[in-house]
């Protein structure tokens, strides 16, 4: 009854979210001359470096994989879903510090400000990777009906953000060092992920390390499906399932806990 209320509160400022989402898109190209073009000029920008560099330039190859834009999509498939995680978790864990004004000028459901900070973030996510499917149509390395299978991956990746990204936000209103020490540890956990180089490439011992890292099944469900067009290992994802439910948890309790005395910190 107490999630349906919630739902129900939420719902009814959905005028609120949407508007907010609209004016930041908006804000973004404001007084620029292509103005929103720059939507699909940026990121089609970087998924032609990518192919043109790696697969016509350097010529690297994926081992397994004898397609010429092999590499150039297992790359794509892991930076441009990275780039969404590390987005919904850098933006949400700023997100009442940055909204201070906000939250004690008007009244509304505090829960509201990490919806924005999701859709922002799917937005834009869902413009840049149109165009690399564009690209695998074009190509002609589209994986078919696997491509559903994505679905699944996005919805846990998206819990397993926002899970991190509450914790981090509640906590870095009482402890700003919680900001400052994620930004770090993300590039560490980008580096540790297997988003540029194979898991193959790593020793044996470090690919036992992997198992510790959530994000590492993750990752390499989008490349198995968009690379090698095969279902992923459903069983990997399990721990980061149970992550991803554990950390929304905490996040929500968290909030409900110190929504009260964030007011009064900020």
């Amino acid at each position: 009854m107490i999630i349906l209320g919630r739902l129900r509160n939420i719902a009814s400022y959905r005028g609120f979210i949407l508007g907010s989402v609209q004016r930041e898109f908006q804000s973004k190209y404001r007084n620029s001359i292509l103005g929103a073009a720059w939507t699909v000029l940026n990121p089609l920008a970087m998924i032609v470096v990518y192919t043109v560099i790696f697969s016509q330039v350097m010529h690297n190859r994926l081992a397994g994989n004898t397609s010429a834009f092999g590499y150039s999509i297992y790359l794509c498939a892991g930076v441009l879903t990275w780039n969404l995680f590390a987005e919904i978790t850098t933006r949400a864990q700023t997100v009442f510090i940055d909204n201070a004004g906000l939250i004690k000028k008007i009244s509304f459901p505090r829960i509201c400000l990490p919806i924005i900070v999701v859709t922002n973030a799917l937005l834009n996510f869902a413009i840049i990777f149109g165009l690399f499917t564009a690209f695998l149509i074009v190509s002609d390395n589209f994986p078919g009906w696997l491509y559903a299978a994505l679905l699944p991956v996005l919805a846990l990746q998206i819990a397993l953000a926002i899970g991190l990204g509450m914790v981090l936000a509640v906590l870095n209103v009482f402890f700003r060092d919680v900001g400052q020490f994620f930004t770090i540890a993300l590039q560490f956990w980008f580096w540790f992920t297997p988003v540029v180089y194979p898991v193959a490439a790593l020793p044996a011992e470090v690919r036992a390390m992997l198992k510790w890292n959530p994000m590492a099944p993750v990752i390499g469900a989008y490349q198995d499906i968009l690379v090698q067009h095969t279902l992923p290992d459903w069983g990997t994802l399990l721990p980061a399932v149970a992550l991803a439910v554990l950390l929304c948890l905490l996040g929500m309790q968290l909030f409900r806990k110190r929504a009260g005395e964030m007011v009064d910190e900020l």
